[in-house]
């Protein structure tokens, strides 16, 4: 799916453009406060790629496992009309489910410093820092949950499905290949969701763990994904591993000469 993987790449650079204003202000001019509608502008664009980048991973497993479970029904299953339609759903999710967050957040009653724990702002960051009884708040973690919950079952339960029909797949040969397909897709799922539940289970259960340690998460969960996505997904394109191969040679017949 070369949509899946475009998008995958406006993701990735939409969420580091997002979040380096306040990286670069804190780590070049000791910059420690925003304005909060700078803050909430911030907040709205790291979430919209954020579940960007969640949707289209989701969209890439569901195409995966429909390339190997239902081979046969694949071309007929994601037609090109079926692909616009993806793209449609998941820029409506993106925008218009979370368009009225800053919003909300703008106009809730703060009772508590406003002191983030992240270099970036982000919503669950933001909300608790409301009174008690701002039941705008509700709205906000339903939207961020739906997406960031949600889909990690979904893709997971598409790479259980997947296994499963490895499992009777014929030869070995044939099954490595088949997981071959899904080897790049998967790094790059676990890289984006792990450290986010590590740090959903720490915050959740409290648990002491050293306030470096928990900006370190952080900052894989945001900023390693869109360092390492394009090195997952083209090192197995045909055509750039034909180009650095001539490129090789090339240089070795001119050492030669």
């Amino acid at each position: 799916m070369y949509l899946g993987q475009d998008a995958a790449s406006v993701s990735d650079v939409g969420l580091a453009t997002a979040l380096m204003p306040t990286l670069l202000g804190l780590a070049f001019a000791g910059v420690r406060a925003v304005p909060a509608s700078a803050c909430l502008l911030q907040m709205f664009f790291v979430h919209v790629f954020s579940v960007m980048e969640s949707s289209v991973l989701l969209a890439m497993a569901l195409d995966r496992a429909l390339a190997i479970c239902r081979p046969l029904h694949y071309p007929t299953l994601l037609t090109n009309d079926v692909l616009g339609k993806i793209g449609v759903a998941i820029t409506f999710r993106c925008l218009d489910l979370h368009l009225p967050l800053p919003f909300l957040l703008a106009h809730m009653p703060y009772c508590h410093p406003q002191i983030l724990t992240h270099s970036y702002c982000l919503h669950p960051d933001i909300a608790p820092l409301a009174c008690p009884g701002a039941w705008s708040a509700v709205y906000s973690l339903l939207v961020v949950l739906s997406a960031m919950g949600l889909d990690p079952l979904l893709i997971f339960f598409s790479y259980g499905l997947i296994g499963r029909v490895l499992q009777g797949f014929g030869p070995r040969e044939d099954r490595w290949k088949a997981a071959e397909t899904c080897a790049a897709h998967l790094s790059a799922v676990l890289l984006f969701y792990v450290p986010m539940i590590l740090l959903a289970l720490i915050d959740r259960l409290r648990v002491p763990v050293p306030q470096p340690a928990h900006t370190l998460l952080s900052y894989v969960h945001f900023l390693l994904p869109p360092l390492i996505n394009p090195i997952l997904y083209s090192v197995k394109m045909k055509e750039i591993r034909e180009r650095i191969l001539k490129r090789l040679q090339s240089k070795k017949v001119g050492w030669a000469q």
